[in-house]
């Protein structure tokens, strides 16, 4: 299904300034028995996307009107807010009324638990105005992703311009090193999801120390364990990454019980 500004539509406008330019920020999570799960996370860090961007983002209550129209399935299910249809040009008219999609797909099927990852050749550039922010403009994830088609290396590890450890092409990274989680920080590149900000949440309740920095590809390769995570694929203990091996790890174990 495909909702736009609640009506079942498949199409946009050329005119809309996300066709055009990237202009919008968007939201991808999992549903469940007819429950968006974390909503309130979700539409908070939605909304906070979209302030950061001047977009006027449309109130929950609209979201969630659309939300109960997907039925009681269980799907993923993505969102879309972009600023809208307006005149060419980049100078955004005032006023713009937003566009908001909802759209829903199948679920991965066999979810894994352990993956194989690789280092990408790309390097994510700095733009400190975008930092942490979802939104539309995601080239550089795309020609990373275009780096590969072996179908047993399930995600690619992306490092910034000055070599250090930022995310992966669809999910956040972390990694433990002598009992610390290491968490990248991304006050110049990277996304910040809700996922990441729910293991930040958990390690802190849990009394785990946290270490929020700039890390190199060495350190990540010392690392005692290594763990991905977004709204869809839930938790992913890297088992192998650039010839370095890990066995199932018990703090990885740990974070995917309190996530789920």
């Amino acid at each position: 299904m495909v909702l736009i500004n609640g009506m079942e539509a498949d199409s946009v406008s050329v005119h809309d300034r996300g066709f055009l330019y990237g202009d919008g920020v968007f939201r991808t999570f999992r549903f469940e028995n007819g429950v968006p799960l974390h909503w309130e996370l979700q539409y908070a860090k939605l909304s906070g996307d979209c302030k950061a961007l001047a977009i006027d983002c449309p109130p929950e209550s609209c979201f969630r009107e659309d939300l109960e129209k997907l039925g009681k399935g269980n799907f993923v299910v993505k969102i879309i807010v972009t600023r809208g249809i307006g005149a060419r040009g980049f100078l955004p008219e005032k006023d713009m009324a937003a566009n908001r999609f909802v759209m829903t797909s199948p679920l991965p099927e066999n979810p894994k638990s352990e993956i194989v990852a690789r280092l990408c050749d790309l390097r994510l550039s700095h733009q400190p105005r975008l930092a942490g922010i979802k939104h539309l403009n995601r080239l550089e994830n795309v020609l990373a992703r275009s780096e590969w088609r072996d179908p047993a290396i399930s995600e690619g590890i992306l490092l910034d311009l000055d070599g250090n450890v930022i995310e992966g092409t669809m999910s956040s990274l972390f990694f433990f090193r002598n009992g610390s989680l290491h968490a990248p920080d991304l006050s110049r590149c990277g996304v910040c999801g809700v996922q990441r900000m729910r293991v930040l949440e958990i390690g802190r309740r849990n009394g785990i120390e946290i270490l929020a920095g700039h890390f190199g590809i060495e350190l990540l390769r010392n690392a005692d364990e290594i763990f991905l995570v977004n709204s869809v694929i839930g938790l992913w203990q890297v088992t192998q990454f650039e010839g370095v091996c890990w066995k199932k790890g018990e703090m990885s174990g740990k974070f995917r019980e309190w996530l789920q």
